[in-house]
């Protein structure tokens, strides 16, 4: 990803690294996430370093899962690993999907300022018809949900996940994520 964006955007400096720890020895006037914040479950340490890479009165911007999101697929998760195989799927969880109040409230107890928030649903389309869960099961939920599974047990606990969400998510031949988003907007002052 940051390869491509390399690519694109040659004149601009990336740099990767651990949101929680992030360093720079520069400050700058924002700071802007999309679709990444959701995956780092401590929420706290990534707000100090947002706060730390600001300078005064910079931004911060960020969309990411919100308080319910994927509810319905992870729910179906947690059944079936319960259910069938004995696992407790919220240990395995890789999310951290906070509500409006919780974000803004960790983003004020860091000192921002929250002036803009969003909670909204955005339902997604899966690519590739009904193959489009088994898909998305085995690439954004695998590695945490479904560790120390092997391919079969895998392709059998997707149909089952299926059959459990297949009224909910399943129209037309297409699959689709219950997304919730949280956009946030913040400034230090």
């Amino acid at each position: 990803m940051v390869r491509r964006a390399q690519e694109k955007y040659p004149d601009l400096a990336f740099i990767r690294g651990n949101a929680e720890h992030f360093e720079t020895g520069k400050r700058y006037s924002a700071v802007f996430s999309n679709a990444a914040l959701h995956w780092i479950k401590d929420a706290g340490s990534v707000a100090a370093s947002v706060w730390n890479a600001l300078e005064e009165g910079g931004r911060f911007v960020a969309e990411f899962g919100g308080k319910g999101n994927v509810e319905t697929i992870v729910n179906a998760i947690g059944k079936v690993l319960s259910r069938d195989y004995g696992i407790d799927a919220d240990s395995r969880n890789p999310w951290y999907f906070p509500s409006i109040g919780e974000y803004s409230r960790l983003l004020e107890k860091q000192g921002f300022r929250v002036i803009y928030a969003l909670h909204f649903d955005r339902p997604t389309p899966l690519e590739d018809g009904e193959n489009g869960l088994m898909h998305w099961l085995n690439g954004l939920a695998a590695d945490e949900f479904f560790k120390g599974l092997d391919d079969s047990q895998r392709k059998i606990i997707y149909g089952q996940i299926a059959e459990e969400i297949r009224a909910d998510l399943y129209h037309n031949g297409i699959w689709s994520a219950d997304y919730k988003r949280l956009r946030i907007a913040a400034i230090k002052p």
